[in-house]
């Protein structure tokens, strides 16, 4: 039986399992099972692969997106680009590479969404990238692909980030894009959302938010109350599941 599964910790939000299961009945796939593997510490990795000789595929989950990328034996160049994995393929002979496609997921529903709201606007949008981890890699490298100028916004200024703080009312006005790519308001914490001026907010601007449970997140309730459109991470977790599929198996 091929294995494939989910690393991360912790792991009590995850649709994947249930996701793979109902894609393996519909589609009578009757030598896969997938499974959810939590590690506290990405030093587990090496003895999860070695108990588990049946594993030809796994998803990296937070917090794990980067910190996996030592234990791998290759990267596909657009991770290596990104700096990310969610993705690992692992050969018959061991050899485990790294992917990554929320890029793809991200990429393809974000264009998907904006072509049917704001098509003649997109040359013209800049957006606010909320967090700097893994997902905002893959989110950064997608919008540069895309053209669309971007800001990552965090708790603290860096040399890549700016801080809360630091936004304006004039600099959200600017960016009318706002990702949040930060766990703030997944499940059980889903009365948790990034520290936004929301009060800024207005109807022309777009929310995104990479979280799929709850379906509305906080971060998107909030943004709605001011009038603006949003977008949750169902239909890009459905994108990269089928991604990851595809990586497994081709």
């Amino acid at each position: 039986m091929r294995t494939f599964g989910l690393v991360g910790y912790p792991l009590g939000h995850s649709f994947s399992k249930k996701y793979f299961t109902a894609k393996f009945a519909r589609e009578g796939i009757t030598d896969a099972a997938y499974e959810l593997f939590p590690l506290e510490n990405i030093s587990q990795f090496p003895d999860l692969i070695e108990k588990q000789p049946d594993l030809r595929g796994l998803n990296v989950t937070i917090p794990y997106k980067q910190q996996v990328i030592p234990y791998l034996d290759g990267l596909d160049p657009a991770a290596q680009r990104i700096g990310a994995v969610n993705v690992i393929k692992i050969a018959g002979n061991g050899r485990k590479t790294g992917y990554n496609s929320d890029y793809f997921g991200f990429k393809t529903t974000l264009e998907s969404w904006l072509q049917k709201y704001y098509a003649q606007e997109m040359p013209n949008l800049r957006a606010l990238i909320l967090g700097t981890g893994g997902a905002s890699k893959a989110v950064r490298v997608a919008l540069e692909d895309m053209g669309i100028a971007h800001t990552c916004v965090s708790r603290r200024r860096g040399e890549n980030a700016i801080s809360y703080g630091d936004l304006t009312e004039k600099s959200l006005a600017a960016n009318r894009l706002v990702i949040n790519t930060t766990p703030l308001g997944m499940y059980p914490g889903t009365g948790v959302l990034p520290p936004l001026p929301y009060e800024w907010l207005t109807p022309g601007h777009l929310l995104y938010d990479l979280i799929y449970n709850p379906e509305e997140t906080a971060f998107l309730k909030r943004g709605a109350a001011q009038g603006a459109k949003t977008f949750g991470g169902l239909p890009m977790l459905h994108a990269q599941a089928e991604k990851s599929w595809e990586i497994w198996n081709g």
